[in-house]
């Protein structure tokens, strides 16, 4: 009999009944904890562990750069920042520079946090909508 391990399925729950945009907020918070700890496997020496952390990270950039819809306006802005950051990613894997890092991981959280001020504000718009008679 093979045990799930509780944490795993609630992950999974979280991503199977996810909106699109709670998706693209746990890809923002994925991409930083990889970023996060890649910092830490250059500060300890790790190679792999920092080859790792920021394929996974250059994979969820990909990720968002694939799922753009290029019929809105912003897409294509959006596509151009994060063609920019995936580069930074490789470069900072090659030179393993803390520096790059810190910029690419800078970019990342500002767009997660307007990502969920923007999942906010929907809410609250639906809220305030719905509870109108």
């Amino acid at each position: 009999m093979v045990m799930n391990n509780p944490y795993q399925s609630y992950q999974q729950n979280a991503v199977n009944t996810a909106s699109p945009g709670e998706l693209t907020l746990m890809l923002y918070n994925g991409c930083l904890k990889f970023i996060t700890l890649a910092k830490k496997a250059i500060g300890d020496g790790n190679v792999e562990v920092k080859n790792t952390n920021l394929i996974k990270a250059q994979n969820i950039i990909h990720e968002l750069m694939v799922t753009l819809n290029m019929d809105v306006n912003v897409s294509k802005q959006l596509m151009v920042m994060y063609d920019y950051l995936h580069r930074q990613l490789v470069e900072a894997n090659i030179k393993s520079d803390l520096a790059i890092l810190e910029e690419v991981e800078g970019f990342v959280t500002e767009f997660r946090d307007t990502w969920k001020e923007a999942i906010q504000l929907n809410r609250q718009s639906q809220f305030t909508t719905s509870g109108q008679a």
